[in-house]
């Protein structure tokens, strides 16, 4: 690699670019923090403990066919959103197949109190405020629908990879790697992005393949992390090296 190739190197960039390229990784960073975040608070509670198991993909997109899907939420993400005591009620009222009989003297209260406040009709959520949506819920859990997942499915494969190619490209300026280092780099989060995707589809088929699911997330959360922080190293760290061991030689000189 001769002198003008290293020019096109990340620690070579004008500032005005570095600035750019920082502003992006940084906000990609802390998002992808914030998702982390998000998956520990839902799908790491659908069965109703903290962190991420198998037996969250299974539940969250196969289902947890020993019950309905409103007792496994009631069990996991949305546990703390009611008293032990109103949550056992609805798992009652829920596994006698949700009468209608007793929703306007006691149930629908118990929704409007606790439930609502996000599950409304002005929200992506199930409007809980009307019974036919709640007895729909109080059914067999079979997890996501295949509406819902073919909606997600769609989402993640676009937004996700437009943030995958735009790392990839500050990351493809990185000197001192090889090429093939490189080549690889930038092609395992799309791999793993696809592989966890099709794992979703999989598992809601059959919950053999739910661990599929957590190598995807973690195969892309790992690759895009190595770019993220190889590329800030080399924009801001990298340079800074070779000026502090000229300086130290100087000292030692003088």
């Amino acid at each position: 690699m001769n002198y003008k190739e290293l020019q096109k190197g990340l620690p070579w960039l004008p500032l005005s670019i570095k600035m750019l390229f920082t502003g992006y990784l940084l906000t990609i960073g802390f998002g992808l923090l914030m998702a982390g975040a998000q998956i520990m608070l839902t799908h790491g509670m659908a069965d109703g403990k903290p962190g991420l198991s198998v037996d969250d993909i299974v539940y969250s997109y196969y289902g947890n066919r020993n019950g309905s899907t409103l007792e496994a939420q009631l069990n996991g993400s949305m546990k703390n959103n009611a008293p032990p005591q109103v949550r056992i009620e609805i798992i009652k009222w829920a596994r006698a197949g949700a009468p209608a009989k007793d929703w306007d003297s006691r149930f629908k209260n118990i929704f409007e109190t606790h439930c609502t406040a996000c599950h409304h009709a002005a929200s992506s959520l199930p409007d809980f405020s009307k019974l036919e949506n709640v007895q729909q819920r109080a059914s067999i859990d079979t997890g996501i629908s295949f509406t819902s997942l073919t909606k997600v499915s769609h989402v993640h494969l676009f937004g996700i990879a437009f943030i995958f190619m735009l790392m990839g490209a500050i990351f493809v300026f990185a000197v001192g790697i090889p090429e093939w280092i490189k080549a690889t780099l930038v092609v395992i989060p799309f791999a793993f992005l696809i592989i966890d995707v099709i794992s979703w589809w999989l598992t809601k088929l059959n919950p053999e393949f739910a661990w599929i699911t957590i190598i995807g997330g973690y195969g892309y959360s790992l690759a895009s992390a190595a770019m993220l922080f190889i590329s800030l190293y080399q924009m801001w760290i990298l340079l800074w090296k070779p000026a502090k061991n000229i300086i130290r030689t100087l000292n030692r000189a003088l």
